[in-house]
């Protein structure tokens, strides 16, 4: 796997991560949109859902390293 294709996986993951989670967000107070004041919950879980969304969408090219809750070093340090 080269270099390039981790950048582009981490950037496509990153992309959907921003994308649900901010449009979650930008979504709850628009007048007209079905989440109108929904509340804090709904953020929660779109921010929720992003972030595997976006560890699985980037894990063939990357492994998923979005959230370093995701990734697990091989390597020992300490």
């Amino acid at each position: 796997m080269s270099n390039g294709d981790v950048f582009v996986g981490e950037i496509i993951g990153t992309a959907i991560l921003i994308l649900f989670g901010a449009g979650v967000r930008a979504a709850v107070p628009l007048r007209y949109s079905k989440a109108r004041a929904s509340g804090w919950v709904v953020i929660a879980f779109g921010w929720g859902f992003g972030v595997p969304a976006g560890a699985y969408t980037a894990a063939p090219l990357s492994g998923g390293h979005l959230n370093p809750a995701v990734t697990r070093d091989r390597r020992r340090h300490w």
